[in-house]
């Protein structure tokens, strides 16, 4: 017995709508005659370094409060809608925040009706005027688009925060960061999001103030083929990541050895490539796992839901324990203040390819993986602590769900004696997003920009 909706879908919570969009499948439905006044999926978390962190928060923690952190007190009220995907929209006044609770991915049309509704029933609930309006920088989200129109008809200012920015200063929020404090480094690994630059980022260390931040270092970023198909078949990730560390043809005798990506297009993929048709740049972190997932054999051709090979890679990872960690490379010249540094993954790639080929067992090949990631991140994020003279780090991002990363992520940073800040009641995941809009829209009100410098460094 359970709510129930389709897949994707949002629950159908009045009788006859269950009835029409459930009857094909149910048996039996058990009707009340007390109507259901709002949808409210069941609340996720795991519990991680003892403390539980929430993966999806809904029933039994939304609508409850967050109090901003000092500093905010004066800032003028705001509504930030959060991204399209893991839908979350915030209200904020009077120095505290309302995140509501998860509404769903808002490509399904319905999901994006409950979005509506829940922002109509969130304003009228709390009395809500914004004076303004804060979504993602990403100009084909749903939520964008519906965000420029309501400030538009409301005739009130448009703030658009890029998407990792946010996921930072939803965490400095959440764990009460003070407006004037100074910046943080924050570490985003994440599956993507649109950048000021115009690629899709997804793995970052950023200089982070609310107002602003500065992008320091990032996974080296390749191509995406086909765009989003990419971020739900593994092996094109696989293809492009092999090439950018190998090249095409020492790729293609990786692939056969692996036994990967075959009868598949390679030479109409490559070609997109080159030419730059639909395979836009990216450093995402996600599709590094889905990529190692796809080498290990245990990703499918087509995911079934988001995250499947990383949860599945996790999953194998923890069959092994703590292991030596995979080798990445960092370029850049740390001596200068406008280097963007990268992490190339090449090195980890002829390693991991070597350890298959003497037959290493896969789950600590997964497992030395997820140390390689953690070290190389945290080891450059130290330096560049020490570099700009910060002393706290914050985590963010969709990737550091997974406990085996957020742990290795935690332990070494603290060992090098930074203070770490890492999300628990608010979502790692996009689930947050809505919350660090309105960090970052209402600490530009109160600090009196008067325009959206997304990248203005922060003062130190």
């Amino acid at each position: 017995m359970t709510s129930g909706n389709r897949s994707g879908e949002p629950q159908a919570i009045e009788d006859a709508e269950a009835v029409e969009r459930l009857g094909a499948f149910v048996d039996l439905f058990l009707m009340h005659d007390r109507p259901i006044a709002r949808r409210l999926d069941d609340s996720v978390a795991r519990v991680v370094h003892g403390e539980t962190r929430l993966l999806r928060r809904a029933r039994g923690y939304a609508p409850a409060p967050v109090q901003l952190p000092p500093g905010f007190a004066d800032a003028p009220p705001v509504l930030a809608v959060g991204g399209d995907l893991k839908a979350a929209i915030c209200l904020s006044r009077d120095g505290e925040a309302l995140l509501s609770h998860h509404l769903g991915d808002l490509e399904d049309a319905l999901t994006h009706q409950a979005f509506e509704q829940a922002i109509a029933a969130c304003t009228a609930l709390f009395a809500h005027r914004p004076a303004i309006v804060a979504c993602d920088l990403h100009p084909g989200y749903h939520a964008t688009a519906w965000a420029q129109d309501e400030a538009a008809r409301r005739g009130v200012k448009l703030v658009q925060v890029q998407h990792h920015h946010a996921h930072i200063a939803a965490v400095m929020a959440e764990r009460q960061w003070p407006r004037a404090a100074g910046p943080v480094l924050g570490i985003v690994l994440d599956g993507l999001g649109f950048g000021t630059d115009g690629t899709v980022w997804g793995g970052e260390i950023l200089l982070c103030r609310y107002e602003g931040f500065r992008r320091l270092a990032r996974l080296r970023p390749v191509p995406l083929p086909g765009g989003t198909l990419a971020v739900v078949e593994p092996w094109r990730n696989l293809v492009a990541q092999l090439d950018a560390a190998f090249g095409a043809p020492e790729a293609d005798a990786c692939l056969a050895r692996l036994g990967a990506a075959t009868a598949k297009p390679l030479g109409l993929l490559r070609q997109s490539v080159a030419r730059g048709l639909n395979a836009p740049l990216s450093s995402s972190c996600g599709r590094l796992f889905d990529a190692v997932a796809a080498a290990l054999g245990i990703a499918p051709d087509r995911l079934s839901y988001e995250g499947e090979a990383a949860m599945t890679l996790e999953a194998l990872a923890a069959e092994a324990g703590p292991q030596s960690p995979y080798p990445f490379a960092v370029s850049g010249d740390v001596l200068m203040d406008e280097t963007l540094q990268e992490i190339d993954p090449a090195p980890m790639w002829a390693a991991l390819l070597g350890d298959l080929a003497r037959s290493t067992p896969a789950p600590i090949v997964a497992a030395r993986f997820h140390a390689g990631i953690a070290e190389a991140v945290c080891g450059l994020a130290i330096d560049l602590a020490a570099r700009h003279s910060v002393h706290t780090v914050a985590l963010g991002g969709g990737c550091f769900q997974n406990r085996i990363l957020s742990d290795r992520c935690e332990d070494r940073l603290r060992a090098a004696g930074l203070t770490v800040l890492v999300p628990a009641a608010v979502p790692a995941n996009d689930g947050g997003l809505a919350l660090g809009q309105v960090a970052v829209a209402a600490a530009r009100a109160v600090a009196g920009w008067t325009e959206d410098r997304l990248t203005a460094p922060p003062s130190r």
